[in-house]
């Protein structure tokens, strides 16, 4: 069954739109690692010949992350990291503050927590407030969502001042599919994964680093 009155965050033709170059969208990816564990160092050879195991202490267990299903909300879901390269007021850095925006689009969705979204979001962003209302309601009462992540196929920016501190970025971008589970796990409704669409995000770069003024689909 369909959920009725649920719409993505963008749904408005932006206003600033025709100041946006059309221009090529560039693919990029993330790569991360693990730190190794630490060792155990002896006292003396005599001692480490003759060393008991109970000794070493045993590592505990990384949290493993666990998306949401039928069974209940998502576990453990990593917290989205900003570049360094997104905290300086350069197209490199603009590109990958865009980035950066949507990761904690799709942590809000997964864990109810706008938190992250809202530090690198203007109060003026009608998006955002859009999305709050939607993931705050269905993170309530015992309900959660399933599935939403935002996946950014591409980011470009010409990196032309618009106004003072104010830049554009044309992204490229998809939701996964959302289902809409109640208490008891079953799904009230869901909305489907479309084609990938533009969107264009007006950010501001100030001492605080870069913001989102406003992120919306290029056409309806």
């Amino acid at each position: 069954m369909t959920l009725i009155n649920v719409s993505t965050p963008w749904g408005m033709r932006s206003a600033a739109a025709g100041a946006v170059v059309a221009a090529a969208l560039l693919l990029a990816g993330c790569a991360g690692g693990a730190p190794a564990d630490p060792g155990t160092v002896s006292a003396t050879p005599a001692e480490s010949a003759t060393s008991s195991p109970s000794a070493t202490s045993t590592p505990t267990p990384s949290a493993v992350y666990k998306p949401a299903d039928a069974s209940g909300p998502a576990q453990n879901v990593p917290v989205p990291v900003l570049p360094e390269v997104a905290k300086t007021e350069t197209k490199e850095g603009l590109e990958a503050f865009a980035r950066y925006w949507y990761s904690t689009l799709s942590y809000a969705y997964e864990t109810g927590d706008m938190s992250h979204l809202e530090a690198v979001s203007q109060p003026s962003c009608g998006s955002c407030a859009k999305v709050k209302v939607e993931v705050t309601d269905w993170h309530s009462e015992g309900r959660w969502l399933a599935g939403g992540k935002m996946v950014v196929e591409g980011v470009h920016s010409d990196f032309v001042e618009t106004s003072l501190n104010e830049y554009q970025a044309v992204v490229q971008v998809y939701q996964d599919t959302i289902d809409y589970h109640l208490p008891d796990g079953t799904i009230k409704g869901s909305l489907p994964r479309k084609p990938a669409v533009g969107d264009i995000v007006v950010a501001e770069f100030s001492g605080d680093g870069w913001k989102a003024k406003t992120v919306e689909h290029l056409v309806k």
